[in-house]
C-alpha cells in the first residue's frame, strides 16, 4: 500500500495527487493508494482519499504503508522516517500558492541530503523515483531531542534560570511598576 500525506496545510496540493494518478494511470503503482488530503479536495476512483483522519488511524496507515509520498511538512516527515519508512517527499511551492513561502524545499532537501528520504522536484520523475525507491535504504532515525533536553537545561541551570538580559529587565519594570503605584497612591489618596 502507499500513503500519500498532504498535511492540514490551507491551501490545496492537487500538483501532487495529479502526479500519483498518472504514475496509476502508467502502470508504475499498481498498489493500493490512500491518500490524507487535508484541504484539498481532489475525486478519484484510482485512490482513496480522505481529508483528515484520527492519530491512531493515521499511525496505523503509516505502519502498514510500503511507501510514503509526502508533502515536505517536517511533521509529516519524520512520523515516517521515525518507523523506517521509504519516503518520497515533494515541496509545496508558492509559485502555485501551495504555501506562503518554499521552505519546503529546504527541509526536503535536508532530510534527502543525510540519507532519510528521496526529494521530489520534477513531478515527471515521480515514476523514476517510485522505481528507486524500492531499492532505496533510508538512513535510520535518531532523535536528538534528548541531547537537545539535556543541553537547555544545563543552560538555565548555568544562569540561575534568569539571563543577565532578563534581570536587567525585571529590575526596570519593578522599578516602573513601584513608581506608578506611588503615583496612583498619591492621586487617589
Amino acid at each position: 500500500m502507499i500513503l500519500v500525506i498532504l498535511g492540514t496545510q490551507d491551501k490545496p496540493f492537487s500538483r501532487l495527487l495529479k502526479a500519483v494518478e498518472k504514475a496509476i494511470d502508467d502502470g508504475i503503482i499498481k498498489d493500493e493508494v490512500i491518500v490524507q488530503a487535508g484541504q484539498t479536495k481532489y475525486i478519484s476512483n484510482k485512490m482513496k482519499i480522505f481529508d483528515l483522519i484520527s492519530a491512531p488511524e493515521f499511525e496505523k496507515l503509516i505502519d502498514d504503508a510500503d511507501l510514503i509520498i509526502t508533502h515536505g511538512g517536517a511533521g509529516s516527515i519524520l512520523s515516517a522516517i521515525r518507523k523506517g519508512k521509504k519516503v518520497i517527499a515533494a515541496p509545496r511551492l508558492q509559485k502555485y500558492m501551495e504555501h506562503h513561502n518554499d521552505h519546503q524545499k529546504q527541509i526536503i532537501h535536508e532530510f534527502s541530503k543525510q540519507g532519510y528520504i528521496l526529494e521530489l522536484n520534477d513531478f515527471q520523475k515521480l515514476g523514476k523515483l517510485i522505481e528507486k525507491s524500492a531499492s532505496f535504504k533510508p538512513k535510520k532515525f535518531m532523535s536528538n531531542t534528548h541531547n537537545m533536553v539535556k543541553m537547555l537545561e544545563k543552560y538555565i541551570d548555568s544562569n540561575n534560570h534568569i539571563s543577565w538580559f532578563n534581570k536587567y529587565f525585571a529590575f526596570f519594570y519593578l522599578g516602573i511598576f513601584i513608581f506608578l503605584m506611588i503615583v496612583v497612591f498619591f492621586i487617589f489618596y
